[in-house]
């Protein structure tokens, strides 16, 4: 497996968010665990707001305090995924979409990062004091379900989310 490194957003990386997220948006694909990325057009303020979003002072009230990260490879130091811890629940995500939020660019599929990105994550889980974490995937989303059974996770149930129209299924990871 190649090496890689989990950070904070950077600016060093702002043109491989613009890519990043275009990739997706050609590929007609949802963006899981970029936060606000859709909404910007401009990789600084997305940076900017990622740092916000951290601090519970900071963020909208219908959200929560979250830690962006992104997953890059080292030997070419690529952004290939980014993932999101939430760092408590709000309705929403207690009910359908968890604690963790994550996804790797569609060219860059099927090679096993997802587990990867996953199972690096879960320390900075444990160090914020979540010992238990709830992640959510699409029912069907095979990829998805499989990187989570592979990093612990166990199945609890399938829940109808209303506003998209899909099936969710949930599974917990103790750590």
């Amino acid at each position: 497996m190649e090496k890689f490194i989990l950070i904070r957003p950077t600016s060093e990386y702002a043109s491989q968010i613009v890519e990043y997220r275009q990739e997706f948006l050609d590929a007609g694909d949802s963006m899981d665990g970029t936060g606000p990325l859709r909404r910007f057009d401009n990789p600084e303020e997305y940076i900017k707001t990622c740092e916000e979003y951290e601090d519970p002072q900071n963020v909208p009230s219908h959200l929560v305090p979250a830690t962006q990260f992104f997953f890059v490879r080292k030997s070419d130091n690529k952004l290939v995924g980014m993932i999101q811890v939430r760092h408590h629940f709000n309705d929403y995500l207690e009910k359908y979409a968890g604690h963790i939020g994550y996804s790797v660019r569609p060219s860059e599929r099927r090679k096993g990062y997802a587990k990867e990105m996953l199972k690096m994550t879960l320390p900075f889980c444990r160090e914020i004091g979540i010992d238990k974490v709830l992640i959510a995937c699409i029912d069907g989303n095979i990829g998805s379900e499989k990187t989570i059974l592979s990093n612990g996770g166990v199945y609890e149930s399938t829940v109808h989310e209303p506003n998209e129209n899909r099936d969710l299924k949930r599974f917990w990871i103790t750590l």
